[in-house]
């Protein structure tokens, strides 16, 4: 008996003698593409389709085939095929729900290849009709909502989730999506919460959910929009605060779960993680847009084993596209779990800075600076926040954090064993220590090194005006400022060619400038305002160097003058410092015939000679402009939704659609 092949929905005989059949669900897509309606010659035709099993690609690529003209030729057929598949969605027969939300993600999916300039027509239009959208979206989204609410199959919730993804990734500009209006509308939002609020559902359709939600509170988000999410967000937050233990506590807590999973792996090498745009734009809104998830990176749940997880490096080919792939349910289940005290606990905020401290390392592939911008932004956000600021650095909450650290020739990996416990704020100033002292480069990524100094001066701030002596390291952020200023120096001409680099100078000046007029108010010790005038004097041929690099540009008629003479200001008391306290350490040394002093020698000449110092008072050290997305950040956030929009689109495959077990779920019809 002669072997039969199925291929694009042929049946092919592997003899030759005689023509492909094509299935029967083939034949009718194809009765469809006629002008004439389907249903005349066959009354049954609409009820029969939808027990066939779907063909994807036939159905999609028929309509990617057909020019803008061809496809207004059968516009009543797609519309009359639209609707019909939402007629189907209210079935109690699954299968048909089934096959009835596959063909739908295939109809958008190929309406959408003709939605182009050239095309001259809307993709609303094509898919239902000017004058029926609104009651076929109103039908679709309640048969949606019905669906991913009641307690049925959880394949059947995942198709659902697919079928919206498709939804709003139509367009490549989420703003210019008319569907959203309709999905706005008849909101969706109480179904996905109810999904990420259920541990089950969550561990299943969790990913999906959060990028779903970190979508739609960018629609036109400049134009209000992004409040219906705020509210929607804190009322649930309102319900569900005392109802669920800390790690099953609602959204919050299931974000704070679901990004965990996410972002841990173990990154020796810079390859082993790929960078996850959705999931970080997420993170931002929650933070950015409702103040209620800060207190949210607080909440403790058992130290994720990722850590020590192997990861094998990303293969070059077949590539996943970067910020869609959901983690395995497997990881996502691994955080229900029961705190338990020989496990160290962690929350949202060590794991975002642990995430932090991998995309960071390496800023030269665009996926990973957008990354690592949006990281930095997101820190931004919560140094400027009290609540935060206070959990940051209570000297109660202490934790051991194993920020990644870039290989480097000159120095050795750090045992973990080895690593201290510690407020939280200590793990932030690390990460921004480390960015600081690993990316001098010629490719200078110098917004980022601005955000990065910001967020050093903003948690300045409040230690200051809240007298926190926070015990760290400070000799490490004040030798890494300074080493900072050499690369600038050293460098001048090649980095002035594309960037204003006095910007980001006055800011590490100024720095400097926090610690020598207010330090005595917030460093640990009174040794430790010591050490700060020891670096400034033993670094001195480094701030001597700047001073003449910015009176040369100031005192020239160029494009730098104005901001190379705020540097030079700006440099008056550590110059001062210098001045007062060189000519008596020569002394020293003269007197007691030493001909190179030690550390504490100096220091005691500094403490023996403070009160005959005399500076000058600098007005607005304390003081910074808050974080604005809109009109600095707005081109930044509309092209990187641009891209997870099309990477989300990119990412429904076929495969995905097919949904082969859930077939064999339904494979009965009862």
């Amino acid at each position: 008996m002669a072997q039969v092949e199925k291929r694009g929905g042929l049946l092919r005989k592997s003899s030759a003698s005689k023509k492909p059949l094509k299935e029967k669900v083939v034949l009718m897509y194809d009765e469809i593409f006629m002008t004439e309606d389907p249903s005349k010659c066959s009354p049954r035709f609409w009820e029969e389709l939808f027990l066939m099993k779907v063909n994807l690609e036939y159905l999609e690529g028929k309509l990617e085939s057909l020019d803008g003209e061809e496809l207004m030729k059968i516009k009543d057929n797609i519309n009359c095929l639209f609707q019909h598949c939402i007629q189907a969605l209210g079935e109690e027969h699954p299968i048909r729900v089934v096959n009835a939300l596959q063909t739908l993600c295939a109809l958008i999916r190929g309406v959408h290849q003709k939605n182009k300039s050239t095309s001259g027509f809307d993709i609303i239009n094509m898919l239902m009709g000017f004058d029926k959208a609104e009651l076929c979206m109103k039908n679709l989204m309640e048969s949606l909502d019905s669906l991913l609410c009641a307690e049925g199959s959880e394949s059947l919730k995942s198709l659902c989730l697919k079928l919206l993804l498709c939804l709003v990734t139509v367009t490549d500009n989420i703003s210019q999506n008319t569907i959203l209006e309709y999905v706005m509308i008849n909101s969706i939002f109480e179904a996905i919460l109810q999904i990420l609020s259920h541990p089950p559902s969550r561990r299943e359709h969790g990913y999906d959910a959060v990028v779903l939600l970190a979508l739609l509170v960018n629609y036109r988000k400049y134009e209000g929009m992004g409040l219906v999410i705020t509210q929607a967000l804190s009322e649930y937050n309102r319900q569900y605060k005392d109802k669920e233990e800390e790690h099953q506590s609602g959204f919050f807590s299931a974000l704070t779960n679901m990004v965990g999973s996410m972002f841990i792996a173990d990154a020796h090498e810079k390859i082993s993680v790929q960078t996850n745009e959705a999931i970080l734009l997420a993170l931002y809104e929650a933070v950015h847009l409702n103040r209620n998830f800060i207190t949210v990176l607080a909440q403790s749940h058992p130290e994720m084993g990722l850590v020590t997880t192997p990861v094998s490096p990303t293969p070059t080919t077949p590539a996943t596209p970067l910020g869609t792939t959901p983690p395995s349910s497997d990881v996502i289940s691994s955080v229900e779990l029961s705190l338990d005290a020989d496990v160290q606990t962690s929350n949202l905020l060590i794991t975002f800075l642990k995430y932090s401290s991998i995309v960071m390392q390496d800023t030269k592939d665009e996926h990973r600076l957008h990354s690592g911008k949006l990281c930095l932004i997101i820190l931004t956000c919560i140094a400027e926040d009290q609540y935060a600021n206070a959990f940051l650095h209570d000297d109660n909450m202490n934790f051991r954090v194993n920020l990644h650290r870039m290989p480097m020739r000159h120095r050795k990996k750090a045992a973990d064993k080895n690593l201290p416990c510690r407020p939280l704020v200590c793990a932030v100033l690390d990460l921004m220590v480390e960015f600081i002292v690993t990316h001098m480069m010629k490719e200078f990524p110098m917004d980022l090194y601005v955000r990065c100094v910001q967020v050093v001066h903003k948690l300045l701030c409040y230690q200051k005006k809240c007298r926190v002596r926070l015990h760290y390291t400070w000799r490490e952020l004040w030798s890494a400022l300074i080493n900072l200023l050499k690369f600038l120096m050293s460098n001048e001409t090649v980095l002035l060619a594309k960037h204003n680099i006095f910007t980001l100078t006055l800011m590490i000046v100024n720095l400097f400038n926090m610690f020598i007029t207010y330090g005595d108010t917030f460093l640990p010790t009174p040794s430790s305002y010591d050490e700060l005038y020891y670096e400034i004097i033993r670094m001195h041929q480094s701030f001597d160097n700047l001073y003449c690099m910015v009176l040369r540009l100031s005192t020239n008629a160029g494009q730098w003058k104005e901001a190379a003479s705020k540097v030079t200001h700006a440099l008056v008391n550590i110059r001062a410092i210098v001045s007062h306290f060189t000519p008596k350490i020569e002394s020293y040394a003269a007197v007691n015939h030493i001909s190179q002093l030690s550390e504490e020698q100096v220091l005691e000449v500094v403490r023996a000679n403070y009160d005959t110092l005399t500076l000058k008072l600098q007005d607005g050290l304390d003081q910074y402009e808050r974080y604005s997305e809109q009109h600095k950040e707005a081109a930044f956030f509309k092209e990187l939704v641009r891209s997870i929009s099309t990477n989300v689109r990119r990412n429904l495959a076929f495969h995905t659609l097919s949904q082969e077990a859930l077939l064999k779920e339904f494979s009965t019809i009862s």
